[in-house]
């Protein structure tokens, strides 16, 4: 720290401000003030950042000082003022708690109780925020003997005001050999840890991550400084440099890390003006652009950003992992002889972990880098690595170059990596970590840390991908056949479950680089399979299934699968039985590997519904797909037949039926079409609209709630039904509105409450929900009223310009509008309102909520039931929606869409 900075603290104009009032507190506030206004503009001209965070410590120090002057101390007298954890280490951010110890000698505090007080309250008074204790030296003791928390903050202490003999004292009685053996003190603190990283889903790949606590945040760093000191004595990351510690490359990069993250910090308190580490939406932006990171590369600057600062905590959670279980052996089995079982000639197994036989035996055998993977997805009962071979592997990823690439016991050992029945994913993650993988696949390097700036990717693009993996393996275990019925009992007959964990490493591996990334990862996948002497058909397979890996979900989520001539063009697309068993469960892993909140009930009716359908086309062959008019025919069938046995009278049905056209059976189930007609059949003429709300299907995990509404036609009854809807927190998945002969509309929502759920079994939500829409439909002049609710804070931070696209179907006369757009509360609503404006009925739609954005098609025609023809009034109604959804004022500047 400075010895003196007068810029920052002037003393003798701090005394002269002291002598001129009458109470100090005006100039203690004026020379805080002057001091963050100095360190901010230090931060921005881009001082060293330790430098800075040692200058505010210096800073305060001064501060303290001072105040405690304003005191009577006799010079004797046996208090100190002690700083303690981070402040006691010298490092201070802008709004960094101040921990104080006022240390006695004695346990009576009656003698300086006047002064303490009243220092306590001066500091208060200027503005200070403080955390402070008062205890004796013997107190200390008693209260580190008893919390982990207080011996950790007393490890690191500095004397600011009185006898340093006292913090001396405190230290002897709270010393490793009185309390704490360093054994016991890894232990807690190794546990402590694990249980900070669970808070955080134990992955560095939180979309907000906190700079100080996240795994590979400040907070591990810190970690390992605790641990050494405890048991080495070393009190700096400098002091770590050693072979029993560090070597000269880990020394640096801990040391860069802690600095980035450093700078992290300190921006976000100085933006915030508060203690703030997490890295929230609010200040990513921000932050990016005060370290001076600029829009390139197809990357916004906030990307570029982000993806440093994941791959800055992922080298600290690697090096941390490192250090750690160098710990372990050292401080928890130094005395413990050991248990040695050979593998081969290159690997054995030291007290379950695996160790190479020699330190030469990578750069003899480069082969090894890669074998060690497989030799412990082999052997799952090899806890992992020892540090020292860790070490010795990270030192030897310079040997993975194009020659290594090209061996083809190199291939051979990675395509075996994928062939074993234990430890895939696992071991893959173990290569990500220790920066194998993206050596290996320098196409996988391009992708690590690769954040996209939305909140439908919560992952970075490597966590994803393996994170896909993990899932595939998943559906492949017992236990996960009741969430995942058909895609477990799918994956257990892939003649080739490799192929499907090769497709997953690749997927999106072409993302970041601009373009379709689908297109340019399928260029990635040939050439890996080219170079891995994959079989072709294996080989055209996982090209196929990386260049289609989107086509499922979009197929199911934005087109009309009641439709044949959809489930013809797919079956068309998808070939084979074989295929769309990959495609299928491909689909399902990239799903739920992108954000756990996409895979609703919903979603998972729709996959399942598109397999089943292409799997029947499939079997009844390419050249015959179903005639609408046989389809229609077997639905009414079997409707009849259900509502005869019923005691319906068929000729009610079919006369009814005659008023509804051919959509409505070619979009509804014979099951929906029978529960329809009869709830129609006895509903009295001239009531209110009918409401019939049931689940979608008796399966507890593949179900959503369906909503019917019968009730005459009027020109607002889609606007106000949704917005009915939003306002009873409804999430609408999936419209299908059909208006009869007779001027009656038959529309049927399909809904999830706002957690993603089905309503269930609960007759009072059915209740309220029935309620909340007639009322609604009986008084449509309310609608306006509605729609009015806070946008949630993430949202704000994702703001773009809506994109409207408008065209007309080649096989049905509709006009199909295709919106991406901000999600917002009432959005649909806002929708329907500006389709009430243009007089345009509603046929069908699809809805689907991705993150920040909605991306819904809706089926339109005028009101004369034709597709909209005036290129004049397509452009009006896109300027529109365009206009009604843009963000506003307040939420963000544009946003970059990413897919």
């Amino acid at each position: 720290m400075p010895q003196v900075d007068p810029e920052l603290f002037d003393r003798g104009q701090f005394q002269a401000e002291l002598a001129l009032k009458a109470s100090p507190i005006a100039a203690f506030k004026k020379a805080i003030r002057h001091a963050r206004e100095v360190l901010d503009e230090r931060f921005r001209s881009g001082r060293e950042i330790r430098r800075l965070i040692e200058d505010r410590a210096w800073f305060v120090d001064q501060i303290l000082t001072e105040a405690w002057k304003q005191f009577d101390w006799s010079e004797d007298a046996d208090i100190a003022l002690v700083a303690v954890g981070g402040y006691g280490r010298g490092e201070l951010h802008p709004h960094s708690d101040i921990d104080l110890l006022l240390l006695m000698e004695h346990e009576d505090q009656e003698l300086f109780r006047s002064p303490i007080e009243g220092f306590l309250t001066l500091l208060w008074d200027i503005g200070l925020e403080v955390g402070q204790s008062v205890r004796s030296v013997a107190e200390c003791a008693d209260e580190a003997r008893a919390d982990l928390t207080v011996i950790t903050n007393l490890m690191e202490s500095r004397t600011i005001a009185g006898p340093e003999r006292l913090r001396q004292a405190m230290l002897e009685v709270t010393a490793s050999e009185q309390m704490w053996p360093s054994k016991h003190f890894f232990l807690a603190k190794r546990d402590e840890q694990r249980a900070r990283h669970g808070k955080y889903n134990d992955t560095e790949y939180n979309l907000e991550p906190n700079v100080k606590g996240s795994p590979g945040g400040l907070r591990d760093i810190q970690t390992i400084l605790w641990v050494a000191r405890r048991h080495f004595g070393r009190h700096s990351i400098t002091a770590l440099d050693g072979p029993d510690f560090l070597i000269d490359s880990e020394l640096q990069m801990l040391a860069s890390s802690q600095e980035f993250l450093w700078k992290v910090r300190y921006a976000l308190h100085m933006l915030a003006g508060r203690a703030e580490d997490r890295l929230l939406f609010d200040y990513q932006r921000k932050i990016a652009v005060l370290l001076g990171y600029e829009d390139s590369d197809g990357k916004l600057a906030v990307e570029h950003f982000m993806q440093k600062y994941y791959r800055v905590v992922m080298a600290v959670s690697e090096l941390s992992d490192l250090i750690l279980q160098h710990f372990e052996e050292v401080i928890l089995r130094h005395d413990e002889n050991g248990t040695l079982t050979p593998l081969n000639s290159r690997f054995r197994v030291r007290d379950g972990y695996l160790e190479v036989t020699s330190a030469s035996v990578f750069k003899r055998s480069p082969f090894a880098i890669l074998e060690m993977f497989v030799l412990m997805a082999q052997h799952p009962e090899i806890k992992g690595a020892r540090a020292d071979t860790i070490r010795l592997l990270r030192d030897s990823r310079q040997l993975i170059e194009d020659k290594f690439r090209q061996d083809i016991r190199n291939t051979s050992l990675f395509i075996e990596l994928f062939k074993c029945h234990e430890g895939i994913h696992r071991n893959l993650r173990r290569m990500n970590r220790y920066g194998i993988l993206g050596r290996y696949l320098p196409e996988f390097g391009l992708i690590v840390g690769q954040m996209q700036h939305d909140l439908f990717h919560i992952f970075t693009v490597d966590a994803h991908t393996l994170n896909l993996i993990k899932h595939l393996r998943k559906l492949g275990k017992p236990g996960v056949s009741e969430k995942f019925p058909l895609a477990s009992k799918v994956i257990a007959h892939l003649p080739k479950p490799e192929l499907i964990y090769l497709a997953g490493l690749y997927h999106d591996i072409g993302k970041g680089r601009g373009g379709d990334h689908s297109e340019l990862g399928a260029v990635d996948a040939a050439q890996f399979c080219e170079r891995h002497k994959l079989p072709a058909w294996d080989s055209r397979l996982v090209v196929w299934l990386v260049k289609n890996h989107l086509v499922m979900s979009t197929t199911a989520q934005r087109k009309d699968l009641s439709d044949p001539q959809v489930i013809h063009e797919f079956a068309q697309l998808v070939g084979d039985q074989t295929r769309l068993d990959y495609l299928y469960v491909l689909t399902v892993a990239d799903i739920n590997a992108t954000n756990p909140s996409l895979w609703n009930s919903w979603r998972a009716s729709l996959l399942r519904q598109l397999y089943t359908e292409t799997k029947r086309a499939l079997r009844r062959g390419l050249e015959n797909p179903v005639d609408r008019e046989e389809q229609i025919r077997q639905t009414q069938v079997a409707a009849l037949d259900v509502l005869v046995r019923s005691g319906i009278d068929q000729d009610d049905a079919e006369q009814l039926w005659s008023q509804l056209g051919d959509d409505y059976f070619l979009r509804h189930t014979s099951s929906d079409v029978a529960w329809h007609t009869e709830a129609i059949l006895q509903h009295p003429a001239g009531k209110d609209p009918l409401v019939l709300i049931r689940e979608t299907t008796q399966r507890e995990f593949e179900g959503a709630t369906q909503i019917f509404i019968y009730a005459p036609d009027q020109h607002d009854f889609f606007a106000v039904t949704v917005a009915a809807m939003d306002q009873l927190n409804l999430s609408i998945q999936d419209a299908r509105i059909i208006t009869s002969t007779s001027q009656f509309t038959l529309d049927t929502y399909v809904v999830l409450d706002a957690e993603g759920g089905s309503i269930g079994d609960n007759p009072q939500r059915t209740q309220e929900i029935r309620n909340g829409l007639v009322d609604a439909l009986k008084s449509p002049e309310e609608y306006s009223n509605i729609i009015q609710r806070r946008v949630p804070r993430q949202l704000k931070h994702f703001a773009f310009a809506p994109q409207v696209s408008i065209h007309n179907d080649a096989q049905r006369p509709v006009t199909v509008l295709e919106i991406t757009a901000p999600d917002r509360p009432g959005l649909l609503a806002r929708i329907g309102k500006i389709f009430l404006d243009f007089d345009l009925s509603l046929q069908n739609a699809k809805i689907a909520t991705l993150g920040e954005r909605v991306e819904d098609v809706f089926f339109v025609t005028d009101n004369h039931g034709q597709p909209l023809a005036d290129p004049d009034l397509c452009q009006k109604l896109q300027d529109a929606i365009v206009e009604q959804l843009a963000p506003s004022a307040q939420d963000s500047g544009p946003s970059r869409l990413t897919f």
